[in-house]
């Protein structure tokens, strides 16, 4: 049975380098993308009684990135790797199309708002209730089964949690239990026939699931 992760202590603030600071932003913008050439070229790999591996999922049939370990809190990936480095993206909405593998699964969103500190978000399948503390609020987690699209609205929870603005996401972990196709902020929700075809997953049709 995995365990849930213990709490981690703030990071210590700074001036780091920002990734995306001379990015221009506007509709998407993608940090992993489980096809290309080097799909977690931004992300540190953290990895103890588990592992992170890249596979084919049987259900759509294409390459996909897998982190699985018996901890939650000791297998994830980090984004940006440099400790030092943060990420620097403006756009509101963070979009991940993520499997749902039945066990134990957590990610972290760290933002800046308009008071300038530094707040963590930490969405997970084992939390019962939303509780908000004064750098980290934690929140529950409901998947369907098989594949997901988790859309976060990092503007509007940074607005209820903590009645701040959000100016930029820093840093993003995925921790394990899952299995991820892409991870990417965009300036808006879009319905499906907007989004680019490489953003789109692509289900093999099922047949007989037709119901009157």
């Amino acid at each position: 049975e995995t365990t849930p992760p213990e709490e981690s202590a703030e990071e210590v603030s700074g001036k780091p380098y920002i990734m995306f600071k001379n990015t221009y932003q506007s509709g998407f913008l993608s940090i992993l993308y489980s096809i290309g050439s080097k799909p977690l070229q931004l992300w540190e790999k953290t990895v103890r009684n588990g592992h992170i591996k890249r596979i084919t999922d049987q259900d759509i049939q294409s390459s996909v990135i897998e982190v699985m370990g018996t901890n939650v809190s000791t297998s994830y990936i980090t984004c940006p790797a440099d400790s030092k480095k943060t990420l620097g993206i403006k756009l509101p909405f963070l979009v991940m199309i993520i499997k749902n593998l039945k066990k134990y699964f957590t990610f972290e969103v760290t933002v800046l708002d308009d008071k300038q500190i530094r707040r963590r978000f930490r969405a997970s399948s084992y939390q019962q209730r939303t509780v908000v503390k004064a750098f980290i609020c934690t929140l529950p987690m409901w998947l369907d089964e098989g594949w997901n699209q988790i859309q976060f609205n990092l503007s509007d929870f940074t607005r209820r949690a903590y009645g701040t603005h959000y100016i930029e996401t820093l840093r993003v972990q995925i921790h394990a239990n899952c299995r991820i196709r892409r991870i990417y902020f965009s300036d808006r929700l879009y319905n499906e026939d907007e989004l680019p075809p490489e953003f789109k997953l692509f289900l093999p049709v099922q047949k007989n699931n037709n119901q009157a």
